[in-house]
Formats: structure tokens, sequence, C-alpha cells
């Protein structure tokens, strides 16, 4: 028999389970075990649902009494530190199921007559904005007892995080949380990745493109809500590569009041056709934008990127250029000029390689940032696989970062010279009695009106700190 078709024997296997009740309690138990098994991946879950340090205990489907009724949470978390205890009650949701309010008020209920501080929720919903939970429920069961929620999504990208960038110090635990890693990756594990854009996502696409949505429109909400949850995702899956914490970036207003940036995405919606969001990745030299056209069917990314402070028009342009050597041609590459409005000139990289004067106006304006934008076509399904919108996008930021946003690095001043300040560099009479000449070296000496001080031989080198800034700074860039 080959050895080709053996299996190898799992800490946490997937075979076996059967329905979703199964599919659930093997979820919830293998990784509350291993959140006390590995303790830097158990301390990072809890710490912000601001657990202590300390030693950690986990214990699944514990029963509760509450009034008449016998209730089962599926895991209750508890980390003691001295004299005192923090106590969590954890609700677990795996594959397309959702979690119920009915259900989460309960255990609120719960934890509030037991005097435990935090009830978490874990399932495949992804919320649009860090920090809001998925579900409502009532704000009267929330003053004494916090509610959150993190995604599976989440969970699987703190795991490789903690593996395979922040480390674990015991190799045994180290292999441990590699075991979740990748059950947790496993399609029968009910840790899915984000694969659906709803419901609503037909009706509103087919609006757009006939020109007929409009705000009150049932649906629209639903869609922005989910392209947010998308961009979440994405965040999470490439941050999971790079060992970064990306994240999407939202102004304070968003942040306080979320629905004013359903209402704002509602409008342009509507006007433009186009889904914005915006993303931050750590140590880049700016904001990736990610722009979905429901119009033109097509997904922009672009990057603006402040250009040198010194230096002719076309030395900026090269200085941008050579950076961009993965880039393809069709790439976009804008300029923008002080004082000026929009983009001052706009030319494919395949143009501006050949000819990078192509990018420099007419007026002589100073180019003052550069934006390169790459365009792909948009998927139109709303679920997972070839020609689906969610796909669409997740390759586009993908291969944005790798080929241009990855390789970009802002530009720094070079450092000042030092001037020379030995008598013989500045041409000063060593014959000159002490008690006539100058006791210290003054910064203006070699001004032109000190004509003592010039340096008038033959050999004398140019003084580049002194030559004219354009032509300096050409050849610091250059």
């Amino acid at each position: 028999m080959s050895e080709e078709s053996w299996h190898e024997a799992r800490l946490i296997p997937t075979s076996g389970i059967n329905g979703a009740e199964e599919q659930e309690r093997r979820a919830t138990s293998a990784l509350l075990a291993v959140l006390s098994a590995v303790k830097e991946f158990g301390r990072s879950f809890v710490k912000p649902f601001g657990a202590p340090a300390g030693n950690m205990e986990c214990y699944i489907e514990v029963p509760f009494a509450l009034g008449e009724r016998r209730l089962y949470p599926d895991g209750l978390i508890r980390v003691s530190r001295g004299s005192k205890s923090w106590t969590a009650l954890v609700e677990v949701k795996t594959g397309p199921n959702q979690l119920g309010a009915e259900q989460l008020e309960s255990y609120l209920d719960i934890a509030r007559e037991q005097g435990f501080d935090v009830v978490i929720t874990i399932s495949n919903e992804i919320p649009p904005i860090a920090g809001q939970h998925p579900t409502k429920v009532d704000k009267r069961k929330l003053r004494k007892v916090e509610l959150h929620h993190v995604s599976w999504s989440q969970v699987l990208a703190d795991a490789v995080m903690q593996k395979e960038f922040r480390g674990v110090a015991d190799p045994d635990q180290a292999w441990i949380l590699g075991e979740l890693i990748r059950y947790l990756e496993h399609r029968k594990s009910g840790a899915l990745e984000f694969d659906d854009m709803g419901e609503a996502w037909v009706g509103v696409r087919d609006a757009v493109a006939a020109g007929t949505l409009r705000q009150s429109d049932k649906g629209v909400s639903e869609v922005i809500t989910r392209f947010d949850a998308l961009l979440r995702f994405a965040s999470l899956q490439l941050g999971r590569q790079l060992g970064a914490e990306v994240v999407p970036v939202l102004t304070r207003k968003e942040l306080t009041d979320p629905a004013s940036r359903v209402q704002a995405m509602t409008t342009t919606l509507c006007q433009t056709g186009t889904l914005t969001g915006v993303v931050r990745i750590p140590d880049t030299v700016g904001n990736l934008v990610i722009t979905a056209d429901l119009r033109s069917s097509k997904v922009t990314c672009h990057v603006d990127v402040d250009a040198p402070r010194e230096g002719r028009p076309t030395t900026r342009v090269n200085w941008l250029i050579r950076q961009l050597k993965a880039t393809p041609d069709s790439a976009r590459v804008e300029s923008f000029v002080a004082h000026g409005r929009g983009s001052a000139m706009a030319e494919l990289l395949g143009t501006i390689r050949e000819n990078p004067a192509s990018l420099v106006d007419d007026s002589g304006r100073e180019i003052r940032t550069f934006r390169i934008a790459t365009t792909a076509t948009m998927g139109t399904k709303r679920g997972r696989g070839r020609g689906a919108f969610i796909d669409s996008v997740l390759t586009s930021i993908d291969g944005f970062y790798s080929d241009v946003l990855g390789s970009l690095r802002a530009w720094s001043a070079a450092p000042p010279r030092l001037r020379p300040t030995d008598a013989a560099a500045k041409g000063i009479d060593q014959d000159i009695p002490s008690a006539l000449s100058s006791t210290d070296y003054s910064s203006q000496d070699d001004e032109p009106h000190h004509p003592q001080a010039v340096d008038h031989s033959p050999t004398a080198e140019p003084d580049l700190a002194n030559a004219s800034s354009d032509t300096a700074a050409d050849r610091l860039l250059e």
C-alpha cells in the first residue's frame, strides 16, 4: 500500500464532524484548549477585553440556571491573578449560522447574576467597523456586563501572527498553535472566509448599472455594510501574510457614528455608482484606496506619494520610476502640482518610462504629489470563485501591494554637509600675526561679499553646498 494515501495524525482532527452541532462543539473546545495551553496566544486573545495577566482556565458547556431554564453557554474563560479573577462567557457559531439576540441577552443576564465581566461571541460574521457587534441587543443589559465579538477570520489571523511573527517561546506550544491554525484553515472546521455579498447585492448592482438606484431603495445599506466587512476581511488576510496589523481607515466621525458613513456612501453610490474604502498598511508611503465602480465594472487601487522637495520636475519623475520596476506598464500615474486643482498630468507608466517629461506640465510649477493607480475587471457574482466581486477585490488589493505599494519608499532629504574648518581650506595666510587675524571661523567667511575668504586658486574644487539648489538636488536624486 502506498504511503502517499496515508493521513498524518492530527492533534485536532477534522474527521468525524457530522452536523453543525458537532462542528461548533469541536471548534469551541479546540480554541479554548489552545488558549489555555499557549500562554502568548491566550494572553493576546483576552487582553483586548480587559483581562489581567494571570493563570487561565477554560471550560466548555458550563450549565447555568436562569429562572426556570437551564442554559449551557458554549464556553467559559477565567483568568486569575492573586485574589482577583476575570471571567467571560463564550458563545460560538460556525459555518453560516448567525448569533441570536435572545440567546445573547440570556447570557448577559447570567453574567450579571454571576458577577462575570464579559460575554464574548465568535462567528463568521464580520462587523463593518472594529468594535461593533453584529447583533443588536437591549442596551440596558450592557450596563454591568460588556459584549464583544471576534470573527473566526480574526482568530485565525491572530493565531498566525502569534506563531509566525510575534513568536512562541516554548517549541511544543508553538506546535500546538500550529495545529489549531491547520484545523481552522480546513473547510470542515466551519471557520469560513468572507464568501457572500448578501441577498441584496444583485438587485443593487443591477440598479446601479441601469442608473435607477435611489437612496431609499431596500438593500443599499446592507451592500455598503458588506463592502466594509469585505475590506476588514481583506485587511486581516493581507496582515496575516505580511505579519503586520493592516486596518481599514475611518474618520473620527465614522468611528463614533457608523450611520454617518453608511449615509455618505449611500449618496456616493447613487450619484457615482462607486464603493470606496481606505486601508492602512504599516510602514508604507501612503494609504491604499480601493474603489469599486459598479457602472464600469472596474476595481481601482491607488496610493498618493509625496514627491521629492528638491530637483527638476523630470528628476522627480525619474525618482518615482526607478521604484516601480515591478509595476506593469498599464498602471496610471498622475502628477499634482503646487496650488493646482486636480491632477496636472496623467499618463500610463509605459509611456512615462520612455519619456519622463510626459508627466510634466508646461506651467513649470513644482510637482508635489504622485498618484499611482491600477485597474482590473470587477467580478459581479455575490459569492466566491471565478467572476465573483469578492475575489476581484481581494486579488486587486494583493496585486497592488505586490506590484506597487510594497516597493515604494518615501523620499528624504540628504543630510547637510560639513564645511571645511582648517585654515588651508579657507585660504588664510599662515604668516599673518595671530594678533591681527580673526580668532574664530565665521559661517559668513565664504560669502561673496567677503573676498578675503574666497579661494581663487585654479585647483580649488567646486563647493556643492553652495551650488544651485536644482543642480545639487538633481545629483542626489539621479
